[in-house]
């Protein structure tokens, strides 16, 4: 659905709005604000200021994006439960009154699962006398004649509760299943985290096929992924701070839900490559005009800065409502959301971007050429 509301965008953009701008003509600006003229713009100005210390400025955004992703490197998958939510929650209250008298392991149980025949009878028999002496396991409960239940120790969101799903599938016979609502979120959190890699090789080498021939260079694709990937990194490590090791004390850490990381990598890749395409194409028709790569960094940076932060400043407030919702999950999708554009429409491009291309300089534009020598007749190749 959120493709297609891109390619709708997209289809609008090159057909509706250039006949409405063509129907309405000058009569666009009738009612403009007032520009104030004269003078340099502010943004012109800082982009001189990294411009003359571009490695100083350069390693400060570094450091503060890397120290923003650090707390990343701890992220673990899986998925919200009326643990996560806040200690005045009446879901929460039950939660805790029922793992307080029954156990943590009440509120996620096992369920061991066998053919309804007499073979499957037996092996489910065996099958519960063996968990119910396996570590971890508090209690196991009788729930019919092809399946039983398995309360473990720990809550559904301890790690040591996965590790018990995967003992008991190595140990227990072949034709017993462990399934229930924990296995199955274990499986699936485990199932996006394999895939997770592919998916962000898929969206970068995607996005260095499309933008290469957009500028014509080899180096500003490269540099555009790098940055992104940063301010990415840095929403990653807020988020996981934020909500997984709950370093505001709010009392609802846990596991990021699986399908999280995957959905915030990908809109999070899209909108601050937006932002980066946006800037480089103005860039890069100011170097066009001299090849002049210092002053085409300062105007394009200049030109492009109002247009920039009215939108950031539009989808920060609009992903950090967000955070006033009850789930969870989306709280999480808001301010990672909010926290990417954030630091992309401020540490990537006013000081990250602006360094990188001053300390490249000429070689931001390098684009392999190939020549061909036209041969005379009966001249051979060399």
């Amino acid at each position: 659905m959120g493709g297609g509301g891109v390619l709708m965008v997209l289809l609008a953009s090159l057909t509706l709005l250039p006949a409405l701008l063509a129907l309405i003509g000058t009569g666009i600006d009738r009612f403009s604000l007032p520009r104030r003229s004269g003078g340099v713009p502010l943004s012109y100005r800082w982009s001189k200021v990294v411009q003359r210390r571009p490695w100083t400025a350069g390693a400060v955004a570094l450091v503060a994006l890397i120290t923003l992703a650090l707390p990343a490197t701890h992220l673990r998958v899986g998925w919200s439960d009326a643990q996560n939510r806040p200690v005045t929650d009446t879901t929460r209250r039950a939660h805790d009154l029922l793992a307080k008298g029954f156990g943590p392991g009440m509120a996620g149980p096992l369920i061991l699962a066998a053919p309804a025949t007499p073979e499957g009878g037996a092996e489910l028999r065996t099958a519960v006398r063996q968990a119910a002496g396996t570590p971890g396991v508090a209690r196991t409960l009788p729930a019919g004649e092809s399946a039983a239940l398995v309360i473990p120790e720990t809550g559904p969101q301890d790690e040591r509760t996965e590790d018990l799903i995967h003992r008991l599938r190595a140990e227990l016979p072949e034709q017993v299943l462990v399934t229930g609502s924990t296995a199955a979120a274990a499986d699936y959190a485990r199932h996006t985290a394999d895939r997770l890699p592919w998916v962000v090789c898929a969206v970068l080498l995607a996005a260095f096929a499309l933008l290469v021939p957009v500028f014509r260079s080899v180096v500003l694709p490269l540099k555009a992924i790098v940055v992104n990937l940063l301010s990415i990194g840095a929403a990653y490590g807020v988020v996981v701070a934020v909500f997984q090791l709950d370093v505001l004390g709010q009392g609802t850490a846990g596991p990021i839900d699986a399908w999280v990381p995957m959905m915030l990598f990908t809109i999070m890749f899209g909108l601050s490559m937006d932002y980066e395409v946006f800037l480089l194409s103005r860039i890069r028709e100011e170097y066009l005009k001299d090849r002049d790569n210092t002053r085409a960094v300062a105007d394009g940076l200049a030109r492009t800065a109002g247009v920039i932060t009215s939108v950031a400043t539009i989808m920060i407030c609009v992903f950090a409502a967000f955070g006033a919702f009850d789930d969870r999950a989306l709280r999480i999708m808001g301010v990672g959301l909010a926290v990417a554009v954030l630091v992309d429409a401020t540490v990537v491009r006013l000081v990250l971007v602006p360094a990188a291309m001053e300390v490249l300089g000429d070689r931001n534009w390098w684009f392999p050429g190939l020549t061909f020598r036209r041969l005379t007749p009966g001249q051979k190749s060399t």
